[in-house]
Formats: C-alpha cells, structure tokens, sequence
C-alpha cells in the first residue's frame, strides 16, 4: 500500500491539471460571456480518465468546444500538453485518486440544485454581479495548493478531488494538515463556492487588520444570506467547540485587539495569525478558534447592514472600513 513517503509529490505536482491549465490559460485566454443560473458540471475527470490514454488526443479534440474556458484550455493540438495528460492519467497514485474521489462525487444532483439556489438568491441581491456561465469538476492531484474552487467570474470549476481528502488517509492526506481536511467534504462544496464568487476588495493603500475583517466579514455575510439556514460551523469552517469559544471570548479577543494596538496597523506578520487558517489563534491558546477577525468582521458587518439597510452591492461597494464599525455601533 503506498505511503506519503513512497509518492512522488513533485511529480504529482509537475503533472497536476490545475497548473497545467492555469499556466494554458494564460497563454491561450479568450473573452467569454454569458449567464444563468441552473448549474450542470461539465466533469473534465471523467473525460481524461474514462477515456483509453492511446484515444485521448481525438477525445479532447472532440470536447474542446464543450471545455472552451479561460480556467483550463484544451490543447490537443499541442504534443507536450498531450504528452502531460497522458503521465497524469496514466499515474497510478492519480487513477486511484481519481477512483477515490470519482466514488463519492460520481453523482453531483444534490451540489447543482444547491449551487443553482444559492446563484439565483445571490443574482437577486445583487443584480449587477456577474452571471456563471459553466460550471467544471477536475481533479487536479494537487494538494499543495489552495485551488478547491476558482473563477474568472464567468465560469467555475471545483478540484472535486480536494474535498475527497479525507477518504485518502493512506496517503496520509498528502500532508495537508488534519484540521483542514476536516473542513473537505460534500457540505462545504457550495459555501466554498460562495465565498469564492464573493469578492468585496480591500481599500487603496496598506490594508489593515480592520479592513481585512471586515472584508471577510462581508463575505460570510454574502453566503449566509444566499444559503439561508447554513450552519454557522459550516459557514466559519469551525468545530462545535471553536464556535462555542469564539462566541464566549470575542469580547475578550476584541479587547485584545484594541489594547495591542492591532485594529488599524498595517503590520501584517503580527497580526497574521488572527486573519489565516490554523488550528487555533496564537494569542488566545490552543482551545482557541481560528481566524477571530474574520469572525468580529462578521458580527460587525451584520450589525451594519442591518443599521444602514444597504443592499448587498452597497456593501461591497463600501471600502472604508471605519466607517463600517462606526455606522454598525457593534461592541461585543
């Protein structure tokens, strides 16, 4: 049985599709158009691995239509790309990755209706956000990166393999840390989609910790209100355990924030901990929760549109973020 030793993470990485076709898309972008809201995933893995490798020159030249995108071009005309499609299927960590996955996304009914209602809420809000046109599954065998799910915001694809991480112990999760391999799995597919279409923007100049919170702030606010009734563990990618603690201690974090001068600088390796995935925050312990100024950005961004009764697109549009927390009055 193959063990994360015995795997040639470089290779995998080399041969991955998601750099491969990123690095394509550069090279070969063409303007798309378009909108709608009922969602079908075009799978690109059932393509390249349900296809014998001596036929799929002709099967990607016959679907190149069908897989026209900026996210990942298909070049069957070009001999290395070919070449490094036929090592990637070919690998056997990558076909039983493939089988893995392929075992418990196989059928994606249920993600597509979820996806297509939260789209259509999303487009009512804000009328003016770009429609995706197609949707794509891949897998990628890259486990290095954060690409599980990205746009040019016309279309979207979603590394289905990602979130099938936790059924690869055996390759030990390929070294992604076990606390994010808890937050991979069939549920978070369509948040993650969510957050990702959600793209309120940072202020001109130095962000500061204020404004990274209340940018990710916006963002949960974005998915809880196109998927109403969402979990908040689901929505925040918290245990029961970190939610329970970051709602009895954000008074305490806040606090923290203020007394250590951290609210408005712009000095991002000491407070980077407070704003990126871990398993707990630095300051607060090990039973603390992660990212808690995502967490206060949120608690304020709510308060604030409430108060102001602005529309989503309002809300994006809105960059200065002091004025958030002053017209929101939160406190904790």
């Amino acid at each position: 049985m193959p063990n994360r030793r015995s795997i040639n993470h470089r290779r995998i990485q080399r041969c991955g599709l998601s750099h491969l076709c990123i690095v394509l898309a550069a090279l070969m972008a063409v303007a798309c158009g378009g909108k709608g809201q009922e969602v079908h995933f075009l799978r690109f893995e059932h393509l390249l691995f349900e296809s014998p490798v001596e036929k799929l020159p002709a099967e990607l030249k016959s679907h190149q239509a069908e897989f026209n995108t900026e996210l990942f071009m298909i070049a069957p005309d070009v001999p290395e790309y070919i070449q490094t499609v036929q090592e990637f299927v070919e690998d056997p960590v990558m076909r039983d990755i493939y089988r893995i996955t392929d075992s418990l996304y196989h059928d994606l009914g249920d993600v597509e209706r979820q996806l297509g209602g939260a789209l259509g809420r999303a487009y009512r809000l804000y009328p003016n956000m770009k429609h995706i046109r197609r949707f794509y599954t891949m897998v990628g065998g890259d486990f290095i990166t954060d690409y599980r799910v990205y746009t040019n915001d016309i279309d979207l694809c979603v590394c289905l393999d990602q979130y099938a991480l936790g059924a690869m112990e055996r390759y030990q999760y390929f070294g992604v840390p076990t606390y994010m391999v808890r937050t991979l799995g069939r549920e978070y597919i369509v948040p993650d989609c969510m957050m990702t279409l959600a793209t309120p923007g940072l202020p001109d100049g130095e962000p500061t910790l204020l404004d990274y919170a209340i940018a990710e702030g916006k963002k949960y606010y974005f998915v809880e209100k196109t998927l109403p009734g969402i979990a908040d563990t689901i929505l925040l990618h918290y245990t029961g355990e970190q939610l329970d603690w970051m709602e009895h201690n954000e008074g305490q974090v806040w606090a923290w924030m203020i007394e250590n001068r951290m609210l408005y600088s712009t000095d991002q390796s000491a407070w980077r901990n407070l704003v990126g995935d871990a398993p707990h925050t630095n300051a607060f312990g090990s039973g603390s929760a992660p990212r808690t100024a995502g967490f206060i950005g949120w608690k304020i961004v709510r308060q604030y549109a409430k108060r102001s009764k602005c529309t989503m697109e309002e809300l994006f549009a809105e960059r200065d973020s002091r004025k958030i927390l002053t017209v929101s009055q939160w406190r904790p």
